[in-house]
């Protein structure tokens, strides 16, 4: 693990990508606006994230994973991606800017419906939870 002199809540260590070739970690790989190699990119966007959701248990840093592998990492990268360029601000600041819109957003009725996210939970927390608690489930099956 790169050490980014980012002070983290959590005690759990940052889970590397399982999806290199998609999620988040593609698409910053392939922006050239990123300051840093891809790894350590995941490392910051996971270590922002966690801090931000206040996950504090290893199921929660399995979560925070699988949400940066997913579809809807690939969203996040996206947002993170367009504030760097549209916005002409740093990596950092851009991920701190995207995790602020994320909280603000509020789950669905809809996405409740659809993927069991408890509808007025922060847009963000209420994903990586959802991640968090479908790793659970797989790991006890």
């Amino acid at each position: 693990m790169t050490d980014l002199s980012i002070p983290s809540m959590t005690a759990h260590p940052i889970l590397p990508s399982r999806n290199e070739d998609y999620g988040f970690f593609r698409t910053l790989t392939t922006c050239p606006q990123r300051d840093r190699c891809s790894a350590e990119v995941w490392v910051l966007a996971s270590i922002m994230i966690a801090d931000a959701t206040c996950a504090d248990s290893e199921d929660e840093m399995i979560g925070i994973r699988d949400f940066l592998d997913s579809r809807i990492g690939r969203h996040f990268a996206d947002d993170v991606v367009g504030n760097m360029t549209g916005c002409n601000i740093g990596l950092e600041t851009a991920i701190a800017g995207t995790i602020r819109r994320w909280q603000d957003w509020r789950i669905s009725r809809q996405s409740e419906r659809e993927d069991g996210i408890p509808a007025g939970l922060p847009y963000l927390t209420g994903w990586v939870q959802h991640f968090a608690v479908a790793a659970a489930m797989a790991e006890s099956d």
